[in-house]
């Protein structure tokens, strides 16, 4: 039996199958929320809350731990496609040599130092921009 022509099936259906997961995935964790949601305000209800407690529970689901995450994945795995590219325009290959792999992390490496800088630029605009909402109310 031919298992070259097995292979290159197979890694179509993979290629293929991951957005699909990652789709399916996306509506699951939705479902999910909303029905976390709808569970909260009956509870809300039944309990008879007052409207601080509610505030109180609203604000701490709506936080978010790091604003910035998705930023520096974003950045990271930009430098490594461009750590990649670089090593496949140079001829390298992940079998023979150690400096594949070493182009790679390095290039992600300053893909962190990008978003680092990035995050610390928004992070500062973000604090002036608190501050002057703060002495326009006062």
């Amino acid at each position: 039996m031919n298992y070259e022509s097995l292979e290159g099936i197979f890694a179509i259906v993979l290629t293929l199958s991951i957005p699909l997961v990652a789709i399916a995935g996306s509506f699951f964790v939705a479902i999910k929320k909303k029905n976390r949601e709808t569970e909260l305000r009956k509870a809300i209800i039944e309990n008879h809350v007052d409207a601080d407690s509610i505030k109180l529970l609203i604000k701490e689901q709506g936080e978010r731990k790091n604003p910035f995450s998705m930023l520096r994945w974003g950045c990271i795995l930009l430098g490594a496609g461009l750590g990649a590219l670089t090593c496949a325009l140079a001829g390298m290959t992940p079998k023979h040599s150690i400096y594949f792999w070493m182009t790679i992390l390095a290039f992600m490496g300053i893909g962190m130092l990008i978003s680092f800088t990035i995050e610390l630029k928004l992070q500062k605009k973000r604090m002036t921009n608190k501050d002057s909402a703060e002495e326009n109310i006062s």
